[in-house]
């Protein structure tokens, strides 16, 4: 009995030594080293074996040799790092080729560029980490399989260049569901939640339905708080009872535009570091495009669209972190009002005064540091 014991557990462990001889040295190719790219590319180096290796790509030849460099003298080990001289160069031994890009049109050039340079065909899975829209995911998730490259699939992110730094990131996965398995671990050296929402394009799907609520809420709280302060409610107290009441949501509870009232909320730390107008802009855009091409109806998307791109305008801020800020007219027949803005809390003068109509002080909505790409 006992020599059938230590036979059994003599098996078990030929069995684990085997099982970890037989893993398959694994090769990435990551493409897109902006802010978000730089700090996930690091974490998924950091936490891969030594014996893989990532080839890193990013049109800005500075950032990858500082990136490589930060790695190299990085006490965390890890895989081994190559500078591609080329997206093609990157992708083309690579098992696993990860993007993050910032607009479809890249993302469309990058893969057409691929796929036109001859790379040999294999299973490899291709994550792209972009916000774009459905649709441009789909075309290029098509022209990937049929030309033999493998599959590719969405996975959107969400937590900000802090939680691509910490490795917090959630992701938004639209994949089969036979490729979850496979992906959920690359994903998880870059974040801490992987989200499936279904077939490729779900993810993209799903993070725009949420940033679409997220800018109209953005508006809709600094309105609100406004509003509340000039009826002579202490802030404080206006968002208290926000907060456990139905208009309850992310831009009052903890990106709240008023200084003062959150703490470590944007307002109250001169809107350093976050999510600027112009990406917000950009994923309200999508989605729009998404809705139209899904004939949904949206009513309050072009209005809002209308307040980001006014606000964008005032000194090229949307390159500065900047935030909304919503001025009430005193005109009750205006229904929306002028908009601009403030990066310290303080009220500015506004650069669009009516004639006969007395503006009220600017209260500021941050679009810093929402859980967003």
């Amino acid at each position: 009995m006992v020599a059938s014991s230590m036979a059994w557990g003599l098996l078990r462990v030929q069995r684990r030594t085997i099982s970890s001889s037989a893993r398959r040295l694994q090769t990435y190719g990551f493409i897109g080293l902006g802010q978000m790219g730089y700090q996930m590319a690091k974490n998924l180096q950091s936490k891969l074996p030594p014996s893989d290796s990532i080839q890193l790509f990013d049109i800005n030849k500075d950032a990858m040799r500082r990136l490589s460099d930060e790695m190299q003298e990085s006490q965390a080990g890890g895989a081994t790092v190559h500078l591609a001289e080329s997206a093609n160069e990157a992708a083309k031994e690579a098992d696993t080729v990860i993007t993050v890009l910032p607009e479809p049109q890249h993302v469309k050039g990058v893969y057409a560029e691929l796929l036109s340079s001859g790379l040999p065909k294999k299973s490899r899975i291709c994550i792209d980490c972009s916000t774009i829209d459905p649709s441009s995911s789909r075309d290029v998730s098509k022209s990937v399989a049929s030309a033999g490259q493998g599959q590719f699939v969405d996975a959107p992110m969400s937590g900000g260049v802090v939680g691509a730094k910490a490795g917090t990131l959630t992701f938004m996965l639209g994949a089969p569901d036979e490729l979850v398995p496979i992906i959920e671990p690359i994903l998880l050296r870059m974040g801490k939640r992987v989200l499936h929402c279904g077939a490729q394009g779900t993810g993209l799907s799903a993070k725009l339905a949420n940033n679409y609520l997220l800018a109209i809420n953005n508006i809709a709280t600094a309105e609100a708080m406004n509003l509340g302060i000039r009826w002579g409610l202490e802030p404080k107290t206006l968002a208290g009872v926000i907060n456990v009441s139905t208009g309850r949501c992310w831009p009052s509870e903890v990106n709240n535009p008023v200084k003062g009232v959150v703490e470590n909320a944007p307002a109250s730390r001169d809107y350093a570091g976050g999510f600027g107008i112009s990406l917000m802009k950009k994923d309200l855009k999508l989605a729009i495009v998404a809705a139209e091409e899904a004939k949904a109806r949206l009513e309050l998307g072009s209005r809002a669209k209308e307040v980001y791109e006014e606000a964008e305008k005032v000194e090229s801020l949307s390159e500065r972190l900047p935030i909304i800020a919503v001025a009430q007219q005193d005109d009750a027949s205006s229904s929306f009002v002028s908009m601009r803005v403030n990066l310290t809390g303080r009220s500015l003068p506004s650069r669009h005064k009516s004639q006969g109509r007395k503006q009220s002080t600017a209260l500021a909505a941050p679009c810093a540091n929402h859980p967003e790409e």
